[in-house]
């Protein structure tokens, strides 16, 4: 019998303290240089984007790996990537952890269209709030001094 899924993973993690350091001049190029390290481990990413603290990415899945060891290759190479092309003058690092989340498939369109809104949307609301709420849409069990 052959492996088939449908797994629709909308990740979100963000800069350590919530940093405002992803430069909008470079921010476009930080999310080209994303989609490979996600797609070369046999993953569809459907949208990314983000503001000056903060990414979201949603994508396809492919059952093989674990969305830890996936997300730990994005932030280690990202951050070596930002180091290297010396977009902020100061230390660079991910914040510890992600929130990861699953959609089925009729929810694409709308998680698409919620990702490629976030400059609009983050007019509003501050990146911590967002992620509050999706953790309370999803009825995660968390605490506030663990989400910084």
């Amino acid at each position: 019998m052959s492996t088939y899924s449908q797994l629709y993973i909308h990740v979100v993690f963000s800069v350590k303290n919530r940093d405002p350091l992803l430069s909008k001049s470079w921010r476009d190029r930080l999310y080209q240089y994303i989609v490979p390290i996600i797609e070369k481990r046999k993953n569809k990413v459907y949208a990314i984007s983000g503001t000056d603290d903060h990414i979201h990415i949603f994508f396809s899945m492919s059952p093989s790996q674990s969305i830890s060891s996936l997300m730990l290759e994005v932030k280690r190479d990202t951050s070596i990537w930002i180091k290297k092309n010396m977009f902020v003058k100061c230390r660079f690092e991910w914040q510890e952890g992600y929130g990861a989340f699953s959609y089925s498939k009729t929810h694409i369109d709308n998680v698409v269209k919620y990702i490629h809104n976030q400059d609009n949307f983050h007019k509003n609301k501050s990146s911590l709030g967002e992620y509050k709420e999706i953790l309370e849409k999803y009825e995660a069990d968390f605490k506030d001094e663990y989400v910084t």
